[in-house]
């Protein structure tokens, strides 16, 4: 009788497992090639998220917008409140309740604030309306809960009517609006100067004391008196401000006044 040889038959099997393992010069190529597929394909996955960001924050500001017109239609054409940091603090009777800063204040993060304002009932449960997805900023008390700014101009602004800009006309009904389609309404306001609701600067002398955002690529999300939003690209080093976490700026000089005028363009106009 013929024996088949067992370690013949073991030998061949081991040559073909060891014949189908990487080998560590392979290994090394396929992780190489992956490193430098991930090192492409980052930047674009960062700038898809980046629109992504841009589109849902200009829905927020069209839901805001829609919010504006609905309470003027209930309340006789009167545009809703707009105040400044004081006046919000002490009657939180304003579109917006808060006001932020970098500290451990519920101002910063408690949602009613937002939710239990003028403009609440008209934007729904849920105050992610007023943030921009693209804002990081974080207070001592955890992430802001707002990014949206009202033009100063537009609406009641309580004891401030006329501080400021008293040569331009305060807008307190939408009838008074006359260029609807040029004045804005909301915008995203960077984090390093927001603070109420109240975004505000003196016409005439071509500072900013509140700066836009430019979140979106340098460019700013706005909503007009007519319903329209925009994106808009600023251009000047005094509009395009780092967007960290640091104590608000008083004052930034807006020279060369380009972004300044476009945005001046569009707030009000002389009494």
């Amino acid at each position: 009788m013929i024996q088949r040889s067992a370690t013949r038959n073991c030998g061949c099997q081991g040559r073909r497992r060891g014949g189908s393992a990487f080998t560590l010069v392979e290994l090394l190529v396929v992780i190489g090639v992956i490193a430098i597929l991930a090192a492409l394909l980052l930047p674009a996955l960062a700038q898809a998220k980046g629109r992504a960001h841009a589109v849902a924050c200009m829905s927020n500001v069209k839901q805001l917008s829609l919010a504006w017109f609905l309470y003027a239609d209930e309340n006789e054409g009167y545009l809703v409140n707009n105040h400044g940091g004081p006046e919000t603090t002490t009657r939180r009777n304003t579109w917006a309740n808060n006001v932020l800063d970098w500290s451990a204040s519920d101002d910063n993060v408690n949602p009613i604030y937002l939710t239990g304002s003028l403009l609440g009932p008209y934007t729904g449960p849920s105050a992610s309306v007023f943030k921009c997805p693209s804002d990081r900023s974080t207070s001592d008390a955890g992430p802001r809960n707002r990014s949206v700014a009202m033009n100063a101009m537009v609406g009641d602004p309580g004891v401030l009517t006329h501080v400021f800009n008293p040569t331009y006309v305060q807008y307190l009904k939408l009838s008074d609006i006359t260029t609807p389609a040029n004045i804005f309404v909301f915008l995203d306001e960077n984090p390093r100067t927001i603070n109420d609701g109240f975004f505000v600067n003196r016409l005439e002398d071509y500072e900013w004391s509140n700066v836009p955002g430019s979140y979106h690529n340098n460019s700013a999300n706005l909503a007009f008196a007519d319903g329209h939003t925009e994106t808009h690209r600023w251009h000047t080093p005094s509009t395009i401000l780092p967007m960290v976490d640091a104590p608000q700026s008083a004052s930034v000089a807006a020279s060369p006044a380009t972004d300044f005028d476009w945005l001046k363009e569009r707030t009000s106009v002389e009494r």
